[in-house]
């Protein structure tokens, strides 16, 4: 049984390894609220996860700072790693760091493995985090919702899900600004300024969801937003035109964002069949 001393002094050779090297320290699980918290990648390339992550939210309708200040509180707290254990033994797991004996595993209506169960998927599956994200920020107000959809700076977005959704004790919060901003840089069009707004309507002019009609314009069934395609909304003041056209994709039959699938050389909101997506960040 190593003792105390050892103990610390394999912390602080693990500590100096890891400021030598790529490698990911994960935060303190914030869900949960413990104190102290080391910080996430810093490579300047996103993960497939982190990619994954971002896409998923762009395609639920969030500007794409918002999306990217969701994604950068994700990166500090797991890299976006859905099998991830707070590090130091704590109660964090998954993406968010939901904490054991909360929103893990415990609370009512609110927790990842309850959610996992009825939908009859892996509580472990980056779709299922993702998706149970999704399902707290829209059922519960006091995540943050509403305000991150007000927020106009990827700055402002990311602290809103800093405090409103992830509740931390000490945050950390300019890594997790870079980091947001770190996600913009690495899609086309993404501005990593803190005063960016990221309203463009060419914002993903050369994705391969691209969309130049500019916001506000729809088809039947999907809408452009802050340059990329997503599925239309429900609420009708999104769409100011709308036309019964199909929009081209330029990617091979298969290929899938969160929300979108390339179907016969167009774009469709993606299928539940999990089989016709073979490629892309949601393939």
């Amino acid at each position: 049984m190593p003792t105390n001393d050892t103990l610390r002094r394999l912390s602080t050779q693990l500590v100096a390894a890891l400021a030598a090297a790529p490698l990911a320290v994960f935060a303190a699980g914030c869900s949960g609220a413990a104190p102290g918290e080391a910080t996430g990648t810093s490579d300047s390339a996103l993960s497939s996860n982190e990619e994954a992550a971002y896409e998923y939210f762009v395609g639920k309708g969030l500007k794409t700072f918002q999306a990217a200040g969701i994604v950068g509180n994700l990166m500090q707290e797991s890299d976006v790693d859905p099998s991830s254990v707070q590090y130091g033994g704590g109660p964090g797991r998954g993406i968010a760091q939901w904490s054991v004996g909360g929103r893990w595993d415990s609370d009512s209506a609110d927790n990842v493995l309850a959610y996992a169960s009825e939908h009859g998927e892996s509580a472990t599956s980056l779709d299922l985090q993702l998706d149970f994200v999704w399902y707290e920020l829209e059922t519960f107000s006091d995540y943050g919702l509403a305000e991150l959809r007000a927020s106009t700076n990827v700055t402002d977005a990311t602290i809103v899900f800093q405090n409103d959704f992830e509740g931390c004790g000490t945050c950390d919060q300019s890594t997790r600004i870079a980091y947001a901003e770190q996600v913009l840089e690495a899609n086309p069009g993404g501005s990593g300024s803190s005063s960016g707004s990221g309203s463009s309507s060419s914002g993903g002019a050369t994705s391969p969801d691209a969309c130049t009609q500019g916001d506000g314009f729809c088809t039947a069934t999907l809408q452009c937003d802050d340059g990329h395609w997503i599925i239309r909304q429900d609420d009708p003041s999104a769409c100011t035109t709308v036309q019964d056209v199909q929009e081209p994709c330029s990617q091979a039959g298969g290929y899938c964002t969160a929300t979108l699938q390339c179907d016969g050389d167009n774009w469709v909101p993606r299928s539940d069949d999990s089989s016709a997506c073979t490629s892309g960040p949601g393939g």
